[in-house]
């Protein structure tokens, strides 16, 4: 590894830095733990499209030719290491700056240090086998430009009418197309990786790397499933309690 070329530290400072710049100037009047939930939002949209991008290119650079246990190429490598240095970034947010005794929070720590488990593990100790991974995360950043405006939006509706008419707008929208990637879409890709995984040809990655990616991957994806769910839940409880109000 020390040998090979790696764009990880680069990556790292970049990332650091674009926090620094929202918490430091960009959001530097907000208060609370909303100007730093609000840099990390900042910094995920630098990460979420260009790795939707990059993973969506090292995908079609292998073409139909490589199977799912395939070495790593250097377009799969430039990928991992960008979003390993993201999430590297955006936990240290969340250990520094964000009580884990909030339930939310510890959430994101979990879903952060198994993401750079299955990032990690990819990159530097099996060196094969991203192609899978880099779909799976095309599927799960298509939505991140989405997602991080509408929780901007939600961040400041109490205190501005166009910020709640945006998110307002924004909602149905999110939680259609993040079903449609999160709960419809990678379900269907995990079931793939899980055929090949364990009853395709034998596979290259050891058994042991296999099982846990499978464990920690269909975990995120409940996960993501639950919390869409509860999204939509939430949101048609507050239309019926404002019919309600309406009719009275």
């Amino acid at each position: 590894m020390a040998a090979e070329s790696t764009m990880f530290l680069p990556f790292l400072a970049m990332f650091a830095a674009i926090y620094l710049v929202g918490y430091l100037a960009v959001f530097r009047r907000w208060r609370g733990a909303q100007r730093a939930e609000a840099s990390s939002c900042f910094t995920s949209l630098f990460h979420g499209t260009p790795a939707a991008a990059l993973a969506l290119r090292a995908v079609l650079l292998a073409g139909g030719a490589a199977d799912l246990a395939s070495p790593n190429t250097r377009a799969d490598d430039l990928a991992l290491d960008f979003s390993t240095a993201y999430f590297a970034v955006d936990l240290a947010h969340y250990l520094l700056f964000l009580p884990l005794a909030d339930g939310e929070s510890a959430l994101f720590v979990a879903h952060h240090l198994a993401t750079l488990y299955v990032l990690a593990t990819c990159r530097a100790v099996a060196r094969r086998g991203a192609l899978p991974i880099l779909a799976m995360e095309v599927l799960a950043e298509a939505t991140s430009l989405a997602q991080n405006a509408w929780t901007l939006a939600g961040m400041r509706r109490r205190e501005s009418p166009a910020a709640a008419a945006a998110h307002r707008a924004m909602s149905v929208p999110f939680f259609a197309a993040y079903t449609a990637m999160r709960a419809v879409l990678a379900p269907a890709w995990f079931a793939r990786m899980v055929s090949f995984y364990y009853f395709g040809e034998e596979a290259a990655l050891p058994a042991w790397l296999r099982a846990s990616w499978t464990a920690v991957i269909g975990g995120g994806i409940v996960m993501s499933v639950i919390w869409v769910t509860n999204l939509w839940v939430e949101f048609f409880r507050e239309r019926k309690q404002k019919e309600r109000s309406k009719e009275q």
